[in-house]
């Protein structure tokens, strides 16, 4: 495996660990509530901002992967789409360029 695909794959465990710790204790600390949690996400201009950009980036993202998947017949790559929207870009984004850097055969 080349040190590009490990360090994708790294991202891609560091972007559903390290969020989901704070999504965890979030929910831990206000109950299990998605959506309190929505609420929590636009509690000011600011966050409301940055869950746009996430979600814009995530739907660029699910755009992008449905398009290469449709050309490479990389079906395995379909599993960073419920990545991007159940964990995160941060997840999905990394994961999606480990599985799309595979060797071609």
């Amino acid at each position: 495996m080349s040190l590009l695909r490990l360090i994708f794959l790294a991202l891609a465990i560091w972007g559903a660990v390290h969020p989901m710790y704070y999504f965890v204790q979030w929910f831990q600390e206000n109950g299990w509530d998605i959506m309190a949690m929505v609420d929590a996400w636009h509690v000011n201009a600011a966050s409301s901002g940055l869950v746009w950009d996430l979600t814009i980036a995530a739907v660029a993202l699910t755009v992008w992967i449905i398009a290469e998947v449709a050309v490479r017949r990389n079906w395995r790559a379909l599993i960073a789409i419920p990545a991007t929207f159940c964990i995160g870009v941060s997840c999905g984004l990394p994961l999606y360029l480990f599985l799309r850097s595979a060797p071609v055969r």
